[in-house]
């Protein structure tokens, strides 16, 4: 993909914003998102990033238990929006259709700016004139914060960018999320934890003087089951290199099999309750990328597909961020298309090159084709699911607020799990 650079308009100081009580957003004691008065992007970070040494810190950590220790961790979409989601969740069923957006790899290390032009350009999504277009909700594809998970960079680094976002914002961790500094006391995820898995609707002191409150998910693994949409959510844990959601038949003593008890159990209960919406496995690393900071996780994917197998239920796609840019993937199998979609180019600087310059599609064997990529722009990816298709969209920020024509898409067909169209 020929793609021109990236727009970095100079910012403006933030203004001091005013601070929300719960009851200003979806209802008394509530949760709250955007600030009630928009302010302009920060021209610098409260809390620069100063601890970059990552040396000795490539151990897996141990995945916490999620709410009740059920093997299915599941969040609704009513509960993400608190009173009013049912009527949100009654207005998407009528329109037949749910919008959302999904992009990792947001955190910075050098400045808010790349971070803001992509939440910016999200935002400006919520201006669409027919209710059924506009947003419901991100879905963040993990690495909030660079290089630590550390309550630290919280602010800057996830409330601050995205303090005008008006939805939810649910996440899985990155590796960064869940790395912690070899002097830090907090363990693994703590932060992440508090932020996105709290056990009441309350801000986190991490927010500072925002509004925003934390999420109420119930683990770091889980289901957000929204109208016409299930997203079914890994944690890929903390090294570099590949993504581990189990103990890999007892390769590893640190982790157990409670994911992939997850991942059947909730694929099992997409056939027992005859779902026809889309299916959607998000996971921080991606199985595939062609990118050339990150390799592939194949022992994670045979995990995945083993889940599936037993289940007999299939993905409609795959997303996934860690390698910092775009990439689109077909993957044959079980004689369906199922686009695998890395979409790491949230503002974490700097992007990622590809190993080599490809002529797409590119064939890397008969079961998988590179289809697109972007390695030279920060943006995001806006889904449309509809009674009977999924489309996935990539919007890079350079386009501008204005553009609302994608540069790259695809649609499944949810009955057939077959793609339709690229254009």
């Amino acid at each position: 993909m020929a793609k021109k650079s990236a727009k970095q308009p100079k910012k403006k100081p933030t203004k001091q914003n005013p601070v929300a009580s719960p009851s200003t957003g979806t209802g008394g004691g509530g949760p709250v998102f955007a600030q009630p008065v928009p302010s302009s992007d920060p021209s610098k970070f409260k809390d620069p990033v100063t601890d970059k040494n990552q040396q000795g810190l490539q151990n897996l950590q141990p995945v916490p238990t999620p709410v009740g220790g059920v093997a299915e961790p599941i969040l609704t979409f009513q509960q993400a929006w608190g009173s009013a989601g049912a009527s949100k969740a009654a207005a998407i069923q009528k329109a037949g259709q749910i919008v959302f957006h999904s992009v990792g790899d947001t955190g910075s290390v050098v400045g808010p700016m790349t971070q803001s032009l992509v939440a910016d350009k999200m935002v400006s999504d919520f201006g669409d004139t027919d209710p059924a277009d506009v947003p419901s909700f991100l879905f963040h594809l993990g690495d909030v914060v660079y290089y630590f998970g550390e309550s630290t960079y919280y602010y800057d680094q996830f409330y601050e960018p995205y303090r005008n976002y008006p939805a939810p914002i649910v996440a899985i961790p990155g590796n960064h999320d869940g790395v912690v500094y070899a002097s830090d006391p907090a363990p693994t995820l703590d932060a992440f934890l508090r932020n996105f898995c709290s056990a009441s609707v309350v801000v986190s002191p991490d927010a500072g003087p925002l509004s925003r409150t934390a999420m109420t998910q119930p683990g770091v693994y889980f289901t957000f089951d929204a109208p016409l949409v299930r997203i079914l959510g890994l944690y890929s844990n903390v090294l570099e290199d590949p993504g581990v959601i189990s103990s890999q038949k007892g390769q590893n003593s640190v982790l157990d099999n409670r994911q992939l008890t997850f991942l059947a159990t909730a694929l099992a209960r997409v056939a027992s309750d005859n779902f026809k919406g889309a299916v959607i496995i998000a996971v921080h690393h991606p199985p595939f990328t062609g990118g050339s900071e990150h390799g592939g996780s194949p022992d994670m994917l045979a995990d995945i597909d083993a889940a599936c197998k037993k289940a007999g239920v299939w993905p409609h796609a795959v997303l996934s961020g860690h390698a910092h840019n775009y990439q689109r993937f077909t993957r044959s199998v079980n004689n369906f298309q199922i686009p695998f979609v890395v979409a790491g180019c949230g503002g974490h600087t700097p992007l990622s090159k590809m190993k080599d310059t490809y002529r797409t599609p590119y064939v890397i064997d008969k079961t998988l084709t590179l289809e697109n990529y972007d390695e030279t722009d920060f943006g995001y990816l806006r889904i449309v699911v509809t009674t009977d298709s999924l489309r996935i969209e990539y919007h890079p920020q350079a386009d501008g607020a204005t553009t609302k024509t994608p540069d790259d898409r695809v649609t499944v067909d949810l009955a057939t799990h077959m793609i339709t169209a690229t254009v």
